[in-house]
């Protein structure tokens, strides 16, 4: 029998015990990430169910170590540049980076396109791990640690069909997306289930006018998506047959990328 290791000693029922101010802090963050728009302390408080001067006094915090900005003369606050330093820590200290950044260049340099490394986090979020400009005048503006929502754009697509959602959940979370030109709920459904089939991804200019994105899925032994590689172009420069074989492109550099990892071949 082989030796239990010390991770296995530990008490089913051991628990974390809460620590409100981390909590707290943590969900403004979260809160934070998720806007479009700098959001006052009285949004904050009221959105997050916390006493004002509790949440002020966080936000001072968080300010303080610049996880958090204040605009001095609307007193809106912003996600601070802090975040931005830890996420860029995590991604050059995370193999996906390492492993999937050569092949970014490569897409990039071949293509023409705009590459990105992302990391599925569930259906909440996806979070930039890395990428490569295009050689083009076009700019798709996105940083590394930069946080978009899972189910958004060719990306989503993959997400959606291999998440085990039900239709009324897959509708509740898909009405809280936002696109330049949102598709109809039955339109997306099919083109979820056509990535499901075809291994990969693609948006036509809904998520951004004129852009075309391709994605393709990073997968583990067990077939479950932990990554994306993504590719970002003008629509009027992509023809039909070159997104075609782009996505092909795209969806072998993935599936060995998920070999390399330790994921299915």
């Amino acid at each position: 029998m082989a030796p239990t290791s010390p991770i296995s000693k530990r008490p089913a029922t051991a628990r974390v015990r809460p620590v409100p101010a981390v909590s707290r802090a943590l969900a403004i963050l979260r809160f934070l990430a998720r806007q479009t728009e700098p959001s006052t302390l009285k949004t904050i408080s009221q959105e997050l169910e916390m006493v004002t001067s509790t949440c002020l006094h966080i936000l001072r915090a968080l300010v303080e170590e610049q996880m958090v900005q204040v605009d001095a003369s609307t007193k809106r606050y912003t996600l601070g540049v802090g975040v931005l330093s830890l996420a860029r820590s995590v991604a050059e200290n995370n193999p996906f980076h390492t492993l999937a950044q050569p092949v970014l260049d490569k897409i990039a340099e071949d293509w023409n396109v705009t590459t990105i490394g992302v990391k599925v986090a569930g259906i909440e979020d996806l979070v930039v791990l890395a990428l490569a400009r295009s050689r083009s005048p076009f700019s798709f503006y996105v940083e590394v640690g930069s946080r978009f929502p899972a189910l958004t754009s060719a990306t989503g697509r993959l997400v959606a069909a291999h998440a085990a959602l039900s239709p009324a959940e897959l509708l509740k979370q898909f009405r809280q997306l936002r696109w330049d030109n949102p598709p109809d709920f039955a339109q997306w459904q099919k083109e979820v289930q056509a990535a499901g089939r075809q291994g990969f991804g693609i948006d036509h200019g809904h998520y951004m006018s004129g852009i075309t994105v391709i994605a393709a899925p990073v997968t583990t032994a067990q077939a479950r998506m932990t990554h994306a590689l993504v590719a970002v172009g003008v629509t009027d420069q992509l023809t039909k047959g070159t997104t075609q074989a782009l996505a092909k492109a795209l969806l072998e550099e993935a599936r060995t990328l998920s070999q390399t990892l330790g994921g299915r071949p």
